[in-house]
C-alpha cells in the first residue's frame, strides 16, 4: 500500500511540475491558432494548426507584411488572422485594383506583393483613403476577394494584436517557420 500512495505522489508531482511550466508559456509566450475559413489563401489554409509568438511584439512593433492573429475588434472573443499592410501614421488607398500607402511626409507608394501567387485586384469597399492613428494597423487577409478585413471593419488597435504567425506545425508536409511577406514599395 506504501508503495501505492508513493507511486500516486509521483504521478501528482510530475503533473504539478508540467503544468507549472506548461501554463505560463502557454498563456504568456506561445499560443496555438487554429485557422478557420479561407480569408488566407493560398498561404494558409482552414484546419491549418499554427503557432504565434506573443512575446515579440513587447520588444518590437509590428511590421508590414506579418501575419498577426488579433481580437476582432467589433467582438473581442473572437480571433482573426490577417496579414499587416498599412502602419501605424500611414494611410492606406485601394484604387483600381492596387493598394498604395501614403507615410507621413506624403510620399506615396504602390504594394508590390510578392507572396501572393498571381494578380487578384484588390476590391475596396470605400473609395476613401484610410489614415491610421498612431496605434492602428491595417489587416488584410491573403484572399482579398473572400476575407473580413480592415476594409470592413477597420484598422485594428495595437493593444488587440495578440502576436505574430511564426511556426506551422499541421499540416506535416508544410511544417516549419512562417516567413512574412516581403514588400517592394514602388513609385
Amino acid at each position: 500500500m506504501k508503495r501505492f500512495f508513493s507511486f500516486i505522489f509521483d504521478i501528482a508531482k510530475m503533473v504539478v511540475i508540467s503544468l507549472a511550466i506548461i501554463i505560463p508559456v502557454r498563456y504568456f509566450l506561445i499560443q496555438p491558432f487554429y485557422v478557420k475559413g479561407a480569408s488566407m489563401e493560398p498561404n494558409f489554409h482552414e484546419h491549418e494548426y499554427l503557432m504565434v509568438d506573443e512575446i515579440s511584439y513587447r520588444f518590437k512593433q509590428p511590421q508590414r507584411g506579418e501575419i498577426v492573429v488579433f481580437r476582432y475588434p467589433k467582438d473581442p472573443q473572437e480571433y482573426y488572422i490577417k496579414r499587416i499592410i498599412g502602419l501605424p501614421g500611414e494611410t492606406v488607398t485601394i484604387k483600381d485594383g492596387y493598394i498604395y500607402i501614403s507615410d507621413a511626409e506624403g510620399l506615396t507608394a504602390k504594394l508590390e506583393e510578392h507572396y501572393l501567387p498571381e494578380y487578384v485586384p484588390t476590391i475596396a469597399l470605400s473609395d476613401e483613403a484610410v489614415k491610421l492613428a498612431d496605434d492602428e494597423y491595417y489587416v488584410l487577409g491573403d484572399n482579398r476577394n473572400g476575407s473580413k478585413d480592415s476594409r470592413s471593419f477597420g484598422a485594428v488597435k495595437r493593444s488587440f494584436i495578440i502576436g505574430r504567425v511564426f511556426f506551422r506545425g499541421w499540416p506535416v508536409a508544410k511544417f516549419g517557420l512562417v516567413e512574412p511577406g516581403v514588400y517592394e514599395l514602388t513609385k
